[in-house]
C-alpha cells in the first residue's frame, strides 16, 4: 500500500488511466468486431463501411497509446488487404 502523499497521488492517477485506457481498447476491439463481422459476411460495401469508421479509433488508440503505433497500423493494412480481397 502506497505510505507517501505522492505514492497516494500516483496510486489515484494510474487508477483513473487504467480506466480510461480499458473504455479506449473497449471501442477498438467493438469497432474491429463489426470489421471482421462485415467481411464474414462478405458484403464488401458494408465492410467498407465499418472499415471507415475503426480506422480513426484504432489510430487514436495508437496516438493515446493504448496500443502500439506499429500495432495499429498492422491491423488497419490487414484488414484493409481483407476487404479489398472479398471484392476479387
Amino acid at each position: 500500500m502506497a505510505n507517501t502523499p505522492s505514492a497516494k497521488k500516483a496510486a489515484r492517477k494510474i487508477a483513473r488511466r487504467t480506466a480510461t485506457n480499458k473504455a479506449r481498447r473497449s471501442r477498438v476491439r467493438t469497432y474491429l468486431r463489426q470489421v471482421e463481422e462485415a467481411i464474414a459476411s462478405g458484403d464488401q460495401n458494408a465492410a467498407n463501411e465499418a472499415f471507415k469508421s475503426a480506422q480513426p479509433e484504432i489510430m487514436r488508440a495508437a496516438s493515446k497509446g493504448v496500443m502500439h503505433a506499429n500495432t495499429a497500423s498492422r491491423k488497419v493494412s490487414r484488414l484493409n488487404a481483407r476487404i479489398k480481397a472479398l471484392g476479387a
